[in-house]
């Protein structure tokens, strides 16, 4: 059975906008039920370690209907994570960025986690990446000098769809940064789930709604690799 390391921003406050931002409910639970229903083990990484910073969005009713992802929340599964710079990379066989709002801030040049996740890489494991969370892998720097994602098919959250007037609080656009280097597809907004492989070892998903998707691609490859 594989190991896997979820990794979540540990939070941002902008006290000048009145902004808080942290990692997303769903996109951290959704798959690690998936994950953990088939027997694989998920340990969960954070920059500052300890209790990471929610986004409270995540569980209004129109994200967590069943309020599914608030209880799991509330039960304290996340509520302890190793640091990032403590982390032992050789040990897990994935990587998974949870998205948020929060990952554009503390996980996008974050160099341990870049570290963690070329490393990773390097030995075959698979590296994954939800909604805000592909923001790393644009400064996931390989040997040659250019992006892990540099050439290859991925999505992430587009810019059509960020809540009114936060693109000018944001550190930068995931949707233009990674059409700087990759080939960027959104997919069909229609539809609820959207995710992608870039090659056998990085896959991409588009928004919350295609968290579920992709708990289910990870757990197809991992089969698929007999891990």
């Amino acid at each position: 059975m594989a190991k896997v390391l979820a990794v979540l921003s540990s939070g941002y406050k902008d006290e000048e906008h009145d902004y808080e931002t942290g990692w997303w409910g769903e996109e951290l639970f959704a798959p690690l039920h998936a994950l953990e229903e088939a027997g694989h083990t998920v340990d969960l990484a954070s920059p500052l370690g300890g209790k990471p910073t929610v986004d409270d969005a995540s569980f209004l009713p129109e994200y967590d209907p069943e309020g599914t992802y608030k209880a799991l929340y509330e039960s304290g599964r996340a509520d302890d994570t190793q640091k990032l710079s403590e982390v032992d990379p050789n040990e897990y066989d994935v990587v998974l960025i949870v998205g948020g709002h929060g990952a554009m801030y503390d996980l996008a040049k974050d160099e341990h986690l870049h570290q963690i996740i070329n490393t990773i890489y390097d030995k075959g494991g698979i590296v994954a990446a939800e909604c805000h969370g592909p923001a790393p892998l644009i400064w996931t720097m390989r040997p040659d000098g250019k992006s892990i994602i540099a050439g290859k098919k991925v999505t992430g959250y587009p810019d059509e769809i960020e809540p009114e007037g936060l693109l000018d609080i944001l550190p930068f656009s995931l949707e233009q940064e990674m059409s700087k280097i990759a080939k960027y597809d959104k997919g069909d907004l229609n539809e609820k789930a959207h995710a992608v492989w870039g090659d056998e070892q990085i896959i991409t998903s588009r928004d919350p709604f295609s968290s579920e998707l992709m708990g289910e691609e990870l757990v197809k490859a991992l089969k698929k690799k007999n891990v």
